[in-house]
C-alpha cells in the first residue's frame, strides 16, 4: 500500500510538472487611429461600435479586442484607439482585407480618421 502511495505522488509530481502546452501562433492585426480635430465624443463612439461589429459580419475573425489608449508616457502621437483583429492565418487576413464588410467599415469611420496605422505580427 505504501509503494501504491509513493507511486501516485510522483504521478502525481508528473502531471504538475510538465511543462505548459505552447499555443500555437496566430496572427494579430493592429489598428490605431488618431481622430481628426473636431470629431465629436459621439462619432467617435458610434466608429468604435461600427468597428465593434466587424467580428459578427466575418466569421474568421479569431478574435477581436479594442481600447482606448491610457498609457502615462506620451507617447501615443495622438494615436489614442487600438483595435486588435486576431487571425488563424494570413489567407484570413488577406481575404479580410477586401472583405465588403470591411470595406463598409472603412467608409463609415474613415471620414473621421486624420492618420490610421497598421501593423501585423506573428505572436511568439
Amino acid at each position: 500500500m505504501k509503494n501504491l502511495l509513493i507511486i501516485f505522488l510522483l504521478l502525481l509530481g508528473c502531471f504538475s510538472c510538465s511543462a505548459p502546452q505552447k499555443e500555437k501562433p496566430v496572427l494579430r492585426h493592429v489598428v490605431l487611429f488618431d481622430w481628426k480635430e473636431g470629431t465629436t465624443n459621439e462619432q467617435i463612439a458610434a466608429a468604435v461600435e461600427n468597428f465593434k461589429a466587424i467580428k459578427t459580419k466575418i466569421d474568421f475573425i479569431q478574435q477581436f479586442e479594442c481600447g482606448k489608449d491610457v498609457s502615462p508616457e506620451g507617447l501615443q502621437k495622438g494615436y489614442d484607439y487600438c483595435f486588435i483583429v486576431t487571425f488563424k492565418n494570413e489567407a484570413d487576413r488577406d481575404k479580410y482585407l477586401p472583405h465588403p464588410a470591411h470595406k463598409e467599415l472603412g467608409q463609415q469611420i474613415g471620414p473621421y480618421i486624420e492618420n490610421v496605422m497598421v501593423v501585423d505580427f506573428w505572436t511568439e
